[in-house]
Formats: structure tokens, sequence, C-alpha cells
């Protein structure tokens, strides 16, 4: 997806009627990503869908903001967003962040490691497996949410 049709997509999105978590709580994220990466334009739209207010910032070295928000190397992903305090790395489910947002658990951030086949900006598969690792101030990383195929 280009910079325009994604920006359009955004205007579009944030035009119409929304209800959820995200707005009644009057939650803004930004979305840091590469400028030539597409998988992070579908997943920043679908966070707009749900209602979140989404500021995307191209960087040219990723590494950098990955690094000012302590996100472990081995936990790192395509794209990093931070939203009420915490960071959502890589393909983080919807339904991670709505669960962050409304237990509030005391960590730096939610983590999905790599680029998975299937996860929200890789395709959005029902048939996606991979795992949402929770990461404590500390760096260690602990099961949050298992994906798997549904059936």
């Amino acid at each position: 997806m280009n910079r325009r049709k994604f920006l359009c997509t955004l205007v579009a999105v944030a035009a119409l009627p929304v209800t959820g978590t995200a707005l009644a709580a009057g939650e803004g994220m930004i979305v840091y990503k590469d400028p030539n990466c597409g998988c992070c334009y579908a997943w920043a739209a679908a966070m707009t869908n749900a209602g979140f207010v989404v500021k995307a910032e191209e960087v040219v070295d990723i590494e950098v903001v990955k690094d000012r928000f302590n996100v472990p190397t081995d936990l790192r992903g395509c794209h990093t967003a931070v939203v009420a305090g915490y960071y959502l790395e890589g393909h983080v489910p919807l339904e991670a962040v709505t669960r962050l947002l409304a237990e509030k658990p005391d960590i730096a951030g939610l983590a999905v490691p790599g680029m998975p086949a299937g996860s929200l900006g890789m395709g959005d598969s029902p048939s996606a497996s991979y795992d949402v690792v929770s990461v404590g101030r500390d760096g260690i990383g602990t099961l949050y949410q298992a994906v798997r195929p549904k059936v």
C-alpha cells in the first residue's frame, strides 16, 4: 500500500463514527515505522479502524526507536507503537491491545517478535500461529497470549 492510499484510508476511517474501548478511553497511538514497509501501514490502519487515533511517524533507523524504548533485541518486530505508556512491538493483535488497556498491568509493553505470517498486518489469517509476549520493565518476556489457528 503506498503512502497516499494509507493516508486516505486513515482519513476515511477516522471520519466514520466509531465506538469501543479505544475512543471511550481517548487513546492516541504513535506508530514508528520504516517508510518503505507496507505491513506497518496495514497494522496502523487496523488500529485506526478499531478506534485508536493513530499518528504514523516514519523513521529511517527504526532500531534507534526500539533502543529508546528498551525493546529486547530478541523480541523485536517490524514497527514500534506506543499507547497509554506501553510499547507495542511488531504485529500485536487488536485483542491483546484492548486486553492490555483494560487490565493495565505493570509491564513495559507487548511484543510479537519477527513478522509472523498471518498476523495483523501480515494477512490477518485465521490460520495464523504465533505468540504475544508480555515484556516486564526488567526486559524479561513471558507469554501473554497464544494466537492459534481458529477452527
